[in-house]
This record gives structure tokens, sequence and C-alpha cells, in this order.
């Protein structure tokens, strides 16, 4: 598929992954709490899926939080990464997530932690899962929202302002919820849902916070970023600054995680349709308990 809009520069983001993999166990909460959370909206079906896929396995966080729930017979997991697969176990494939190599109507399930905030054509990335999938198949994600990070992002605008009198994308965009639901439209996704929750996460300096996402292989990868090693001033700065505004009464650093859940399903004719317009049999006024409404 061609991309005429590169943000990410994904070479880099390999990299990142591989360097953060042999000790990626230290700091991998984050990926392990976006596990959690889809291995229980699973648990919210019924259905049981023979065959599925989890994109952008790291190194088998979600494989580990399905374990128990007894919904999937076969998971393929599949990364960017080698040196995360290596740590994983089960059936592995080496693959980018925006060139899936699978055939259309391969999957009863797909799942992501995380995955596609990393891709730079969502859309496409989504019309892929959708076309991997079998008629009837479904889709569940979480990704990172709007508001992650968004105490670290003011701090480091506001100290490279200060020091350096201009300022330059120090963090990846995330994707918004109010257009999670569209997207999955756009993809033609049946029945598609998004909700969010706010994950609030504690750390003794916002040092420690830069660090733990230089450990989960989530630092900047942004093509329009610069180059260089960020200043001295800069960041400390940027962390008295976060100690200032977000600091609680013990000087902890707080910083928010929010998590938007995607769900959608393959079309399939099996599927409930809403009533056709002017079908309905109920009153309004009878359903409002109001008999000034009049019915058409």
């Amino acid at each position: 598929m061609s991309n005429p809009v590169t943000i990410f520069d994904r070479a880099l983001l390999r990299k990142r992954r591989d360097r953060a993999a042999p000790r990626f166990a230290e700091y991998d909460f984050l990926t392990a709490a976006m596990a959690e959370r889809l291995a229980d909206r699973l648990q919210d079906t019924t259905r049981r899926f023979p065959f599925a896929l989890d994109l952008g396995c790291h190194q088998g966080q979600l494989a580990r939080a399905l374990a128990g729930t007894q919904r999937i017979d076969m998971l393929v997991q599949c990364d960017v990464s080698e040196a995360m697969l290596r740590r994983a176990h089960g059936l592995r494939v080496a693959a980018d997530e925006e060139y899936l190599p699978f055939a259309p109507g391969s999957f009863d399930l797909v799942m992501s932690a995380g995955a596609l905030q990393w891709v730079n054509d969502v859309p496409g990335a989504l019309a892929q899962i959708q076309r991997i999938l079998k008629p009837d198949g479904m889709f569940l994600a979480v990704v990172p929202g709007g508001q992650t990070l968004r105490e670290l992002r003011e701090c480091l605008l506001a100290a490279e302002l200060h020091v350096s009198g201009g300022a330059g994308p120090r963090v990846s965009p995330f994707i918004d919820v109010r257009d999670a639901g569209a997207l999955l439209q756009r993809a033609q996704f049946a029945l598609p849902v998004a909700d969010t929750e706010m994950l609030t996460v504690s750390y003794p300096t916002p040092l420690d916070l830069m660090f733990d996402l230089r450990g989960m292989g989530q630092a900047n990868a942004l093509c329009e970023a610069q180059k260089r090693f960020s200043r001295r001033g800069t960041l400390m700065r940027a962390a008295a600054l976060y100690r200032e505004k977000y600091g609680d009464t013990e000087g902890r650093a707080q910083a928010t995680f929010e998590l938007v859940t995607l769900t959608g399903w393959k079309p399939d004719a099996s599927q409930p349709k809403p009533a056709r317009r002017g079908s309905g049999k109920l009153s309004l006024a009878l359903a409002l308990g109001d008999d000034t409404v009049s019915g058409a």
C-alpha cells in the first residue's frame, strides 16, 4: 500500500524495540495493562475464536493475559522487532504492522495492545486488519489516547521554549477517542465501539518517567523530531516544571495514560441490522408519557 504521509520513522522504531528487548520485562507495565484489558473484554463475549492474531505482540504479554480465558484455540504472534519476538513463545511471525503478510479471511480474531500508535497510515492499517478477518470476525485493540502523557508534553514544550526560544515535536501524537469510532467506520467495520479510561501512574521524579519510556522502546520516533540529544538544561527545566505543576504531596510525579479500546466486526449477513426507518410500532407519545406529542 502506498503511503503519502510519513509521520514515524519505522526503521528507528524497530531499532529502539530491538534495543529495549533485553530488559523490556522491567518496563512492560503499560503493555501488560493493555493486554489485561483486552483479555477482560474478550471474556465479555460468548464466542470462541479458533484462529487469532496478536498484532504487535512485544514479548507475549497478551498471550500470557489470555492464557486462562479459553476463548482462543490457536494464537499467532506478530511484531516488527525480531529481538522482541525471540523472547515470546508459541507461533511467531516477524512482520510490519503497516504491511500485513496474511491472506484475506485468515483470522477469526485480531487483537492489538498498543501497536497501532506507531502506524503512519491508521485507516490503511485498519483496512488491512478488516481484510484478513473472516466474515463476522472480531477486531479488538487498545491504543494510547489523546490525554496520554499530557503533563510531560506540556512541560517539555514550555521548557524548550524557555531554554531555546523555540520547540520541536518531542512526544508522539495519539489517537483521539472522538476520532476512533469514525476510523473504524471508515475501515468498514460493523458495530464499531470506542471507549476510554484513564490510568494514572506515580513516579519518584519526572526523569524516572522518561527513563521508563525509553525502557519501553517508546521514545520519540517522529520523522521531524530533532536528531541531537536534548540539552541538559531543557530536561532539568522540564523536570522542575513537572514537579511544580503535577507533583503530589509527597513530591512524586503523576503521569496520565489514556487507554482507548476499539471494537469492531467484519460485516456478515448474520449480524443484527438496524430496523427499517418508519417500521416502529410504538407510539412516541406513549414512550414519553406525553399526550402532547403527535405521531407522524
